[in-house]
């Protein structure tokens, strides 16, 4: 067969630093490698963003071995000389095609994860130049508009607020995201308009926080919200909380005003 591997650090490791490469590991006797190899090879042929190598698991256990291959067929996608992703069993072409659409490499794919990189870094320019490009060739990815929004959070809240409202996300950690910078949006507009808040002794504590917020001062900001969880968790339907929370998400574990205030936080909710 044209897919078969002859060397396998050419064949697969070496040539998958120029395009991905496929390996999928079969034997002649399997009954459900007879039903996965003829998708794949039609997959191959039709796609150009990837490479099908087939591992024969009786004519190479020392390959096989060496990957962990105990049920057949096991498919393997290698990038750059490593296995990024795989799965085992004869799944159907369109689960296939979803797979491969998950998991293959692409320079959007790059650039979203550079940008995510950055946001975690506190690099918010970065990651604005590397996303507003992809929302331009995409303009329905939730993701990005998701990531784009945290960027812009705290420099263009309603922006942001926009932006996250358009997204329909089903990733829990990015619907996370999404959340605190509409709770963080929601905040900064309160400043503008106080009367809106119940007139009871920590409201003017909570307000300080909010203009904190909108101020850039972080450490100030989950200093006062802490201090109205403390007095009256209630107000403004657990406004406090949940802004520490989306503070916390969006600044990351990393930021010193979040390193600083994560531990009284949690002690001030018990």
């Amino acid at each position: 067969m044209e897919h078969d591997v002859q060397d396998f650090q050419q064949d697969v490791i070496e040539a998958s630093r120029t395009t991905p490469v496929l390996v999928d590991f079969w034997a002649p006797w399997c009954g459900p490698c007879k039903q996965l190899g003829p998708v794949l090879e039609a997959l191959d042929e039709e796609m150009e963003t990837w490479s099908l190598v087939k591992v024969n698991t009786d004519e190479n256990p020392d390959v096989a071995r060496k990957y962990g291959i105990r049920g057949i067929p096991a498919v393997k996608l290698f990038h750059e000389g490593n296995v990024i992703a795989e799965f085992t069993g004869a799944l159907p072409e369109r689960s296939v095609r979803n797979w491969l659409d998950e998991h293959l490499p692409s320079e959007s794919k790059s650039r979203r994860e550079a940008a995510r990189t950055a946001l975690k870094e506190g690099d918010t320019e970065e990651a604005e130049q590397l996303l507003w490009p992809l929302l331009d060739e995409n303009p329905d990815d939730a993701e990005t508009k998701v990531l784009l929004a945290q960027a812009l959070a705290f420099r263009d809240p309603k922006r942001a607020n926009a932006l996250a409202d358009e997204a329909d996300i089903a990733d829990p950690e990015l619907r996370q995201v999404r959340d605190a910078v509409q709770t963080i949006a929601r905040l900064i507009a309160l400043a503008d308009h106080p009367d809106e808040l119940p007139d009871v002794p920590v409201r003017d504590t909570y307000l300080d926080a909010i203009r904190a917020l909108g101020d850039a001062k972080y450490d100030a900001a989950l200093s006062h919200f802490i201090e109205v969880v403390r007095q009256n968790r209630e107000y403004d339907d657990d406004g406090a909380r949940r802004a520490c929370v989306a503070l916390f998400t969006l600044l990351g574990p990393k930021h010193p005003a979040t390193q600083k205030h994560r531990r009284t936080f949690d002690m001030a909710l018990y």
